[in-house]
């Protein structure tokens, strides 16, 4: 059938001009089926998170990386600036890095489930994700699976805070702030924060080797990613 088509085109066109404008717009790869494109998102994922998620792993992957970096959430910014007042600075330095420290470590354990999540995804429209915006595969993953990798995620970053020491830290941080006289004690849930500030972190670095492979031809490291990601090259 494609014969048939490129035998009629050169029979019906006598310009190279106009040859090469119906080429363009045929479909681009026609060999490239949807389970080829899924394929290629996943790998494209998978890389993600093989190299840059590992950037998190280790020391001060979160705390010295600003794009991800763990900061106090809004209800222990005044947990901090109480400590600081009266001459505790050291301690709340401490608190925040042991935070960053508990999620480094967390990723570290974590890393094969987020493998895992993207071998067993499946893309509604792997097309329409490839056409798409630089990080939409990295979207797709996150609004289709964040709350089963929250569940598996969460007991991993509790085990990580006793681990590091960060739950001693902030024991002793909490301690020391609610005796302060006049001041409204504090209680927070930590393991929850630190655990949605992790996958967020996670999924910030899987967008980075995404947009790198869809805009850096040198990235595509597989004969698969070359052949899916020229498709979107040509929208």
């Amino acid at each position: 059938m494609k014969k048939a088509l490129l035998i009629l085109l050169v029979i019906s066109f006598s310009s190279c001009a106009e040859l090469q404008q119906i080429a363009n717009q045929l479909p681009v790869n026609q060999g490239t089926t949807g389970l080829d494109i899924a394929g290629g998102l996943k790998e494209a994922l998978n890389n993600g998170i093989t190299k840059q998620v590992t950037k998190l792993t280790a020391a001060d992957g979160f705390y010295k990386n600003e794009a991800v970096k763990i900061l106090l959430p809004a209800e222990l910014q005044k947990v901090d600036s109480g400590l600081r007042k009266i001459g505790l600075s050291s301690l709340a330095d401490e608190g925040l890095k042991a935070i960053n420290r508990a999620a480094e470590d967390a990723v570290k354990e974590a890393t094969p489930i987020f493998i895992s999540a993207v071998k067993n995804m499946s893309f509604n429209d792997a097309t329409g994700i490839l056409m798409g915006s630089n990080n939409s595969a990295t979207a797709y993953l996150e609004n289709t699976t964040t709350t089963a990798l929250y569940a598996k995620f969460n007991p991993v970053v509790k085990n990580s805070f006793s681990k590091v020491g960060a739950d001693k830290v902030w024991s002793n941080i909490i301690t020391k702030y609610n005796s302060i006289p006049l001041v409204t004690k504090v209680n927070p849930d930590l393991n929850d924060y630190v655990t949605n500030q992790a996958m967020s972190g996670v999924f910030k670095m899987i967008a980075v080797e995404e947009k790198d492979i869809r805009t850096n031809l040198n990235a595509r490291t597989s004969t698969l990613l070359k052949s899916v990601f020229a498709i979107q090259d040509k929208k």
